[in-house]
């Protein structure tokens, strides 16, 4: 009569029996026993640790892009955060340690080139771990990733240098075949600078290199500013804020489409480090500033991935200030959406008097094109408006004041205020404001 087995000769079958799989990631499961994979469970923590991940995610979202075996995403679930686990096809392995561990874990199958929010929402973490080099489209792929992400992402790729030399450009290599380690799916080899290059370019407000580590760079990318830790001087004053293709106030999210704003502030000798521009809830980083004069300035930017279709606040700060008063854009407007106006108030009887162009002085008229400008004299304002707090709308845009003159003998004050341009010709309308208060809106012909 044969022995039973013992309880522990039964675990050990299983795991072999597990182990037959071929494991990348090492699992470890409910009862302390390990799937042993390829890489251990302290090389897993080693990857995970370089990334200033919560240990506490209760409330928040992960995506795990490339999921693989699905140690991080157990790892992001285990820390309390709900996780959707993607990768580019179903694998044995996931749905084996998933079952073992009891995990909620949502897994899809998908290429990252062709997530949609509309489908799986948007998340406050994501992971992008070993997954760039493997792909012909990285910076499709990293776009795609920065429109996913609300908060934090965390990018980990193979790179061909240790990013020890801060003169280093931007270069990346290109494998036709299996010349990376022999695989046919390891298609591209950024160096240091080039990744996090790219990952700027995908549009993050903050890129930080965290470390390389054999050959892997781990690089923090975030979508949101941190606010000033003290404010010293007075905010910046935006004047224009343009499609820096079209010259109008209209973007698509579909499009590549960078913002030029114009500002002024008074910190001299700014840089494009000194520069913070915020589109809705997202920062983005300068990719061209020039000063124009005196103490006015131009910046460029990246329209963030991910807006939702509406009107969205535009501002900016530089070092030290706070928060210039926002410009509205619109990105992907509907019909309805375009005539939206700011709402009207009657704490202050605001009225417009006369309307012309502000070169040629023409009633009604406004010519468009490079430096347009529309004045408006309008009565009702108080005493100690200033233009930092008066502004235009030309339909629904907002055009801030770029000059607000004294009262003249009939109280009436000028305000001067600049015209995107490439603003439609045709027939408009005209409204001007203080604070809450919007006078009604005037026609002006556009030619």
């Amino acid at each position: 009569m044969g022995s039973v087995p013992s309880t522990t000769d039964v675990n050990r079958q299983k795991l072999d029996e597990l182990a037959r799989l071929g494991w990348y990631h090492s699992i470890e499961l409910p009862d302390g026993s390990v799937i042993q994979g390829f890489q251990t469970l302290d090389v897993l923590r080693r990857r995970a640790a370089q990334f200033p991940i919560p240990a506490d995610l209760r409330g928040k979202r992960a995506l795990d892009i490339g999921a693989w075996d699905g140690w991080f995403s157990f790892e992001m679930e285990r820390r309390g955060a709900a996780v959707v686990a993607v990768d580019s096809s179903a694998l044995q392995r996931f749905q084996v340690a998933r079952e073992l561990l009891a995990s909620r874990v949502e897994h899809r199958i998908g290429d990252v080139c062709r997530l949609s929010a509309h489908e799986i929402g948007y998340f406050d973490i994501v992971l992008f771990l070993g997954v760039l080099y493997h792909l012909k489209h990285p910076m499709l792929a990293l776009e795609k990733v920065c429109e996913l992400s609300t908060d934090l992402v965390c990018v980990e790729s193979f790179v061909t240098d240790d990013g020890s030399d801060p003169a280093a450009k931007p270069l990346m290599e290109f494998y036709e075949r299996t010349e990376l380690c022999g695989q046919f799916d390891n298609w591209v080899g950024p160096n240091v600078a080039c990744l996090v290059a790219m990952c700027r370019t995908a549009g993050f407000a903050s890129v930080h290199l965290e470390s390389v580590l054999d050959h892997r760079a781990h690089v923090t990318c975030r979508r949101r500013w941190p606010e000033p830790a003290e404010v010293t001087d007075a905010a910046p004053y935006l004047t224009s804020v343009e499609n820096a293709a079209t010259r109008d106030r209209e973007f698509c999210n579909a499009n590549d489409d960078y913002l030029a704003i114009w500002f002024k502030s008074p910190r001299p000798n700014l840089t494009p480090a000194d520069v913070f521009p915020r589109i809705g809830p997202y920062g983005s980083h300068p990719v061209f500033l020039e000063s124009t004069g005196g103490d006015g300035w131009h910046v460029n930017c990246k329209l963030p991935p991910g807006l939702a279709p509406g009107w969205h606040p535009a501002t900016l700060r530089t070092t030290g200030s706070d928060w210039a008063k926002p410009v509205r854009i619109g990105v992907d407007l509907s019909a309805e959406q375009r005539r939206q106006r700011p709402p009207r108030a009657e704490s202050w009887e605001v009225r417009i008097h006369i309307v012309t162009d502000g070169k040629t002085w023409e009633r009604n008229l406004v010519h468009t094109g490079v430096n347009s400008c529309v004045s408006v004299w309008v009565s009702g304002l108080p005493e100690d408006a200033d233009k930092t707090a008066v502004a235009v709308w030309l339909d629904g845009d907002d055009l801030p004041a770029v000059f607000l003159s004294e009262p003249d003998p009939q109280g009436l004050r000028q305000i001067n205020a600049m015209v995107p341009q490439a603003a439609r010709p045709g027939e408009h309308t005209v409204a001007a404001g203080f604070g809450g208060a919007i006078s009604a809106p005037v026609p002006v012909r556009l030619v």
